[in-house]
C-alpha cells in the first residue's frame, strides 16, 4: 500500500507494493512471523492515546475510512499466496488472505483498542463472550486450573463453572478478591495458569485492586486477564499491571445498543498466537466481526471519553441524592464504599467512579415495582439488560444477567434478591430525570414499599 504520511495520519492510494517493499509497521498488527510493533507509549489521559492513533482515510481521500466488505483478497503473482500462508507475507505489509483471519477495517478498529488500552495490540471479535473464551483457551489447556473472582457476570461465570470443566477439563477456583491472601492461597503454582476478574465488577460494583493482585499472580508465574467493559476510559488495567484486558464492547464502546463485538487487548506475541493458522483460537474458533461493525465501532470511540464522563457525572449526581434520600445505594463514587479509597488511587484523572450504580431494594418483588414505575409511571428509564446506553438501563440483576449462578453463588458474590443494576444514560437533562426519579419514589412510599436504609 503506497501511502502519504504527515505524523501519525496515513492516506491510502490502495496501490498494492511489489512483496519486497518495506513497509512501516505501526500498525499494531501481527502475521505469523513478522510482529514488529510500535510499542504505544502510555498517555496518562486514554482520550490523548487514542487521538495519537494512525487516522485511515478513505479510498478516494475521504475523512473516514473506506469499509473493507471483502471476505477474501487477490494476488497479483502465483508465489504470493504460499508465502502469505507461511507466515512470510502478512497484514504489516498489506497482504491479506481471509478475514477471518484479518480483514483491514477490523484491524484499524484494533489499533484503537490498543490505544484504549495502552497495550501493544488487539484483536475484536464477534462479541465479548467469544474474547474471553478465546483467551482462556489460549492460556489454559486440560488439567489446568484458572483463578477467577466470585462476583462475575453471569455469562462468564458460566462458562468457568460449566463449559469449560466440561468440554474442556479447564477447572475454575472461585475467590473473594478482597481477600488477597485467600488469592494467594488458591494459586497452585504449575497448574493455576489464569487470575481472572473484573475490573469493577457485575453487578456488585466491587473494585478490583489491580496492582496487588497482578503482584500476587505475576510472583507465581501466574497471567492476569482483566474484563473492564464496566470502565472503560476509567480504569487501565493494562497500565496497573495486567497481561490481557478483554471488552464486551456493546457496552459503553458501542453506546448505542445496536452492535455486539468484543476485543482482546495485550501483548503482540499473544495475539499472534491465538491468530495462528494450525493452534489459534480465534483463527480456529472464528469468532469474527464483521467489517462493517469494525467501521461504526470506529466512528464511536473518539467520543468515547465524552460519553464516558457524562454517564459518571450523572451517575454520582444521582448516588448521592439517592443516599441522602435514605436508599440503599451501592457506587463506588460514595465515600462509604468500601473500595473509594482504591478507586481513587488507580481510576484515570477526570473520569469519576463509573457510570454505573445499585439500588438494594432487598426483594425482588419491590425490584420490581421500583422498575416498573421509573419505565412506566415516569420514563426515567428502560427496564432491559446491558449497559452504557445513552438511556438508563435498569435490571434486577439476580434474575436476569446473574440468573447463571445458584443462589449460594449469589449469596457470596454479595448479589441481593432486590439488587437493581442501572446503567445512567445521558438523555434529557440532569434534573428533569432526578425529577422522574423522585416523582417514582414517592408513588412507591404512597404505596409503603420503600425500604430505606
Amino acid at each position: 500500500m503506497s501511502e502519504t504520511r504527515n505524523h501519525n495520519v496515513v492516506l491510502s492510494t490502495k496501490k498494492r507494493p511489489s512483496s519486497d517493499e518495506i513497509i512501516d509497521h505501526h500498525n499494531l498488527i501481527v502475521t505469523k512471523k513478522s510482529t514488529k510493533f510500535l510499542t504505544p507509549i502510555w498517555e496518562e489521559d486514554p482520550a490523548a492515546a487514542l487521538a495519537n492513533t494512525r487516522h485511515e482515510f478513505g479510498e478516494h481521500g475521504g475523512v473516514n475510512m473506506s469499509i473493507e466488505a471483502s471476505a477474501t483478497f487477490t494476488v497479483m503473482e502465483p508465489d504470493t499466496m504460499r508465502r502469505m500462508f507461511s507466515g512470510e507475507l502478512g497484514p504489516d505489509r498489506d497482504f491479506f488472505i481471509y478475514s477471518r483471519h484479518f480483514n483491514p477495517t477490523v484491524l484499524n478498529l484494533g489499533r484503537h483498542m490498543a490505544a484504549l488500552e495502552g497495550t501493544e495490540a488487539a484483536y475484536c471479535t464477534a462479541s465479548g463472550m467469544s474474547a474471553i473464551s478465546s483467551v482462556l483457551l489460549q492460556l489454559c489447556s486440560s488439567g489446568e486450573n484458572i483463578v477467577a473472582s466470585r462476583s462475575l457476570y453471569g455469562g462468564t461465570h458460566a462458562l468457568l463453572t460449566h463449559f469449560l470443566p466440561r468440554a474442556c477439563g479447564i477447572t475454575t477456583t472461585f475467590v473473594d478478591l478482597r481477600d488477597l491472601e485467600m488469592v494467594k492461597g488458591a494459586i497452585v503454582e504449575g497448574r493455576t495458569k489464569v487470575l481472572y476478574f473484573e475490573s469493577m465488577s457485575n453487578p456488585t460494583l466491587a473494585v478490583a485492586n489491580v496492582p496487588e493482585l497482578c503482584r500476587i499472580a505475576h510472583d507465581k508465574g501466574v497471567m492476569v486477564v482483566v474484563d473492564n467493559t464496566f470502565a472503560p476510559m476509567v480504569l487501565s488495567p493494562a497500565r496497573l499491571g495486567a497481561d490481557v484486558v478483554v471488552h464486551s464492547i456493546s457496552k459503553y464502546i458501542s453506546g448505542g445498543a445496536d452492535i455486539i463485538a468484543g476485543a482482546v487487548c495485550g501483548a503482540a506475541s499473544l495475539v499472534n498466537s491465538m491468530m495462528d493458522l494450525h493452534q489459534g483460537p480465534l483463527m480456529l474458533l472464528g469468532p469474527t466481526m464483521n467489517p462493517k461493525v469494525a467501521f461504526e465501532l470506529s466512528e464511536r470511540i473518539p467520543h468515547l471519553s465524552l460519553r464516558m464522563k457524562e454517564h459518571c457525572r450523572r451517575a454520582l449526581a444521582y448516588a448521592t441524592r439517592m443516599k441522602k434520600l435514605g436508599l440503599k445505594v451501592i457506587y463506588p463514587g460514595l465515600e462509604d464504599h468500601p473500595d473509594h479509597t482504591l478507586m481513587r488511587s488507580i481510576s484515570n484523572k477526570d473520569y469519576g467512579f463509573g457510570g454505573i450504580l445499585c439500588v438494594d431494594m432487598e426483594t425482588e418483588d419491590r425490584a420490581n415495582r421500583l422498575m416498573n414505575l421509573l419505565q412506566n409511571y415516569t420514563q426515567f428509564g428502560l427496564m432491559a439488560v446491558s449497559l452504557g446506553y445513552y438511556e438508563t438501563l435498569m435490571s434486577c440483576s439476580g434474575s436476569s444477567t446473574s440468573s447463571e449462578m445458584n443462589d449460594q453463588e449469589k449469596e457470596l458474590a454479595g448479589i441481593s434478591p432486590g439488587l437493581v443494576r442501572m446503567s445512567i444514560g445521558y438523555s434529557g437533562t440532569l434534573e428533569q430525570r432526578w425529577g422522574q426519579f423522585e416523582k417514582a419514589l414517592s408513588k412507591l412510599q404512597d404505596s409503603n414499599l420503600l425500604m430505606k436504609n
